[in-house]
């Protein structure tokens, strides 16, 4: 005989336990440090939301200057070109090269400003009681962690570009400010999605009367 429907989801905290980030074991709650790898044992942080805020921000100020300043320096035969990531966009569509100027656009547009979007709907969602179905909310965030690193490919490419171009008088190819910013907001967005902590989603669900 079948035991009674779960109508509401029980989490770790609710059953007394904690469970190690580190190896995953589960521990009763009031466990000092993890038996199987020694980690320190914390059930929530606290803390948590307030560094997501402040690395969300400071990834937020640089993402600015990333798209206003130039992210490649060009010099061919004297001539000096300054290509912004919007610019260098447009520039490919107008040399036919559609394709790439979609991935570039995707890769650098697309992608941090979605990140941006979804961790601050996260980090908002959790402050207070929610109906969110959180199975959804945790594969956001998991999609949010998994994507951070393919953020980094505009630097990449500017970088590869930077280390082959270099024929002196001829046409040389230098990274802008904005790689160096570009680069640090990618870094501090990635942080943000790290510091978030996913068991906040289940702590908040709201339970139905």
């Amino acid at each position: 005989m079948s035991g009674p429907a779960v109508t509401e989801a029980t989490t770790a905290l609710d059953a007394g336990l904690v469970g190690c980030r580190t190896c995953t074991l589960p521990s009763r709650l009031g466990t000092g440090r993890c038996p199987r790898c020694g980690a320190r044992l914390v059930s929530r942080d606290d803390t948590s939301l307030q560094r997501v805020w402040a690395w969300w921000w400071a990834g937020l100020l640089l993402y600015v200057p990333a798209n206003i300043y130039p992210m490649l320096l060009t010099a061919q035969l004297g001539r000096k070109v300054e290509a912004t990531i919007v610019g260098g966009v447009w520039e490919l569509v107008e040399l036919g090269s559609v394709g790439i100027a979609a991935i570039v656009f995707f890769a650098s547009v697309m992608i941090p400003v979605g990140k941006f979007v979804a961790i601050a709907y996260l980090a908002l969602i959790v402050r207070n009681d929610h109906r969110q179905n959180p199975g959804r909310l945790l594969h956001l965030y998991e999609v949010v962690e998994f994507i951070g690193r393919w953020s980094m490919i505009d630097v990449f490419v500017v970088a590869i570009l930077a280390a082959l171009v270099q024929f002196d008088l001829l046409a040389t190819i230098n990274p802008g400010i904005a790689a160096f910013c570009f680069a640090l907001s990618v870094i501090f967005t990635m942080l943000s999605a790290m510091s978030f902590d996913s068991r906040a989603i289940w702590d908040r669900i709201e339970r139905d009367a």
